[in-house]
């Protein structure tokens, strides 16, 4: 492969975000390592961009912290994009986040991307344990933390700001995303001038794709970062050899987030035990209704959906993510869709 970014047959770019998801049967350890060797490949294929994201008290998930992760995948690999799809800033200070990822920006130039979310990435008892406080914070909060995380990563607070006289060590501009599944995060990141990932791999099916990007273009101001909008999508898709196959493999993960959805969190399990599973007609249709949002089939298939996707939404990057029991699935995958992206030359 050589070092251009991998894009659909319009130029939409291909990336990555995996949220070291643990198999039934794997380790936490056999997790992070099945993410950072996914991380090392999608470079190798070409892909844009790798990302991993901030999940707490979830056993199918190793992502709890993603920027130790990051510099460990940081030192894996040596040209790909990496970062967070997202870290949820109101789960920590803003000064923290602005001292993690300088340093990660430091250790790694012109590699860090720092993708925000508002959401606790876990249910309400442990985002208590992680915020100290029950009230949740409102929406304005949130703008107000990414202004505060700005000014420490660019040592710029007005002379009158309480925080003026603090220096953070690295203070490193990082480039940063708005993640969203609402309007609320289409809203803002116009508002700022940033680019916006729509969380369409988990919110698609709910149809408010569309409208929240539609939102995002109309209302976006240009900024000192973006002159136009950069509308980005979150894809669940999972390619294989066959269509029979790939749909096999993506019995995992349709079993998995039906569990966590409706609370009984575990491991990933295995598509065995999925296709084993005593599905109930509610717990069908809303499996049913999930996947609805997905691209599951052979690597043409996936590739075809990816470009209608694309087309549809008018997006300039989609993330992929996928759904798996283990490693060789999610590999084979990323290379079917990396080979059938390179096929096709950009624009055809």
């Amino acid at each position: 492969m050589n070092n251009e970014s991998l894009t659909t047959a319009d130029g939409v770019r291909l990336s990555v975000l995996d949220l070291a998801g643990v198999g039934v049967g794997a380790t936490v350890t056999e997790a992070l390592a099945a993410t950072t060797a996914l991380a090392v490949r999608a470079e190798q294929l070409g892909y844009h961009r790798f990302w991993v994201a901030e999940h707490h008290g979830m056993p199918a998930v190793a992502a709890a912290a993603p920027a130790v992760l990051l510099a460990h995948l940081g030192a894996r690999t040596s040209t790909i994009r990496l970062g967070s799809g997202g870290v949820m800033l109101p789960n920590h200070a803003p000064m923290v986040v602005a001292e993690q990822f300088g340093t990660l920006a430091a250790l790694y130039p012109g590699r860090i991307d720092l993708g925000l979310g508002r959401a606790p990435g876990s249910d309400q008892l442990t985002a208590y344990a992680l915020r100290r406080r029950m009230d949740p914070s409102g929406p304005d909060d949130f703008a107000d933390q990414i202004a505060e995380l700005v000014h420490f990563m660019q040592d710029d607070f007005p002379a009158d700001h309480p925080f003026a006289a603090i220096r953070t060590t690295p203070a490193v501009p990082v480039p940063l995303y708005i993640l969203g599944s609402s309007d609320y995060g289409a809203r803002l990141a116009a508002r700022l001038g940033l680019p916006y990932a729509f969380a369409h791999h988990f919110a698609g099916a709910g149809g408010g794709t569309g409208a929240a990007l539609d939102l995002y273009r109309d209302r976006f101001r240009p900024s000192a970062v973006l002159a136009e909008p950069y509308p980005m999508i979150g894809v669940s898709a999972l390619a294989a050899d066959t269509e029979e196959q790939a749909r096999f493999e993506a019995r995992s993960g349709a079993l998995s987030m039906l569990l966590l959805r409706t609370g009984r969190l575990q491991e990933i399990p295995t598509p065995e035990q999925a296709a084993a599973y005593p599905y109930t007609n509610a717990e069908l249709d809303l499996v049913r209704a999930m996947g609805r949002a997905e691209i599951v089939g052979s690597a043409d298939q996936v590739a075809a959906g990816l470009d209608e996707l694309a087309r549809r939404y008018g997006v300039r990057e989609m993330i992929i993510s996928t759904r798996a029991h283990g490693l060789p699935a999610k590999l084979r995958s990323m290379e079917l869709i990396a080979r059938a992206a390179a096929a096709v030359p950009a624009g055809a």
